[in-house]
């Protein structure tokens, strides 16, 4: 048995009244009904008409509201989507027209942490009036600290700030449940999977590693996101970690292999360069013909010049008064 995807929303822009245009006559329409109940003593007919205009009026008023910039409006009429309202402004629509869902009911487990995503636009009382208004402004997500597995197994803490904004209204309404729940959640889900597709350190040749490459991890976490989020209409802009650390249990650990490893790789470079000064030690000897040294001796001086230039410590000379074979 299967079950078909539901078919993806489209937003659409839909354009109503300036709110100046319709309130003016509006006004006057209720001044002068009011004047006509205040000027004697009218017919039961006269006075059915002035109340009937007068209900009209008032429920006229419910059709007013207003956006702020980069602030939006689903409309809409007994459950179907009818548009978006995206310009700023006092606007007039059909008092009937709705917002759609009521936003988030109740607290559940993410509570503290949506209230810090929730936009300010959206007020109690509009959410009371059902007609909600949706941010289209920049908002970040501060994720909390996740213990995770990196690539080798290693217990890590990461973290990630989230900075995105809704694109399509219409799918963050009508796709997902709730689209401020939805991305929080899909947030942690994304990161956790960057961290287990890389190693904490310790790379290998060209490897990307999490402490070592934070931008080409930051940008796969975004391009990861971004598909996860694109079905609630939601843009990202840009997705960064801001913590990373070894877990508790194996930071001592972790550290004294870091220890270990850094002191084997100056030992390295040291070799190295001893190794090099010596044969360009016999190399000059050999061709300034200063003075013939047979295997023995070269021996015996790429063994000296070896301890005094790898030794840590001060080297004392020992001065050897006979020969090399006494």
């Amino acid at each position: 048995m299967t079950s078909e995807r539901s078919i993806v929303s489209k937003e659409r822009v839909v354009n109503v009244m300036n709110g100046w245009v319709v309130l003016l006559p509006l006004i006057a329409v209720v001044i002068a009904d009011i004047a006509c109940l205040a000027n004697g003593r009218p017919d039961n007919l006269l006075l059915l008409s002035c109340l009937i205009v007068l209900a009209f009026a008032a429920f006229g008023l419910v059709g007013f509201f207003t956006l702020q910039p980069n602030e939006a409006r689903v409309l809409t009429l007994f459950g179907a989507y009818k548009g978006t309202v995206r310009g700023s402004g006092f606007w007039w629509g059909n008092p009937l027209y709705g917002g759609g869902r009521q936003g988030l009911a109740g607290a559940g487990p993410l509570a503290s942490r949506l209230s810090r995503t929730k936009p300010a636009s959206e007020s109690q009382a509009g959410q009371a009036k059902g007609r909600m208004k949706v941010s289209l402004r920049a908002r970040t997500l501060n994720g909390e600290r996740l213990k995770v597995n990196d690539k080798r197994g290693n217990p890590i803490e990461i973290a990630a700030v989230v900075v995105w904004r809704i694109d399509d209204t219409a799918q963050a309404f009508f796709d997902v449940d709730d689209y401020e729940n939805y991305v929080p959640i899909q947030s942690e889900s994304a990161l956790r999977h960057i961290a287990n597709m890389y190693s904490y350190d310790d790379g290998e040749g060209t490897e990307t590693t999490l402490r070592s490459n934070p931008d080409e991890v930051s940008e796969a976490l975004r391009t990861e996101l971004q598909a996860r989020l694109a079905k609630a209409g939601v843009v990202v802009d840009e997705a960064r970690l801001t913590h990373l650390a070894y877990a508790p249990e194996i930071a001592q650990v972790m550290l004294r292999r870091q220890q270990a490893e850094a002191v084997i790789a100056a030992r390295q470079k040291i070799v190295q360069g001893a190794v090099g000064m010596v044969e360009m030690a016999l190399t000059e000897l050999s061709a300034r013909g200063f003075v013939s040294l047979d295997d023995e001796r070269k021996a015996s001086m790429v063994s000296n010049l070896m301890v005094v230039l790898c030794s840590e410590s001060e080297v004392h000379p020992v001065v050897n008064t006979g020969t090399l074979y006494n």
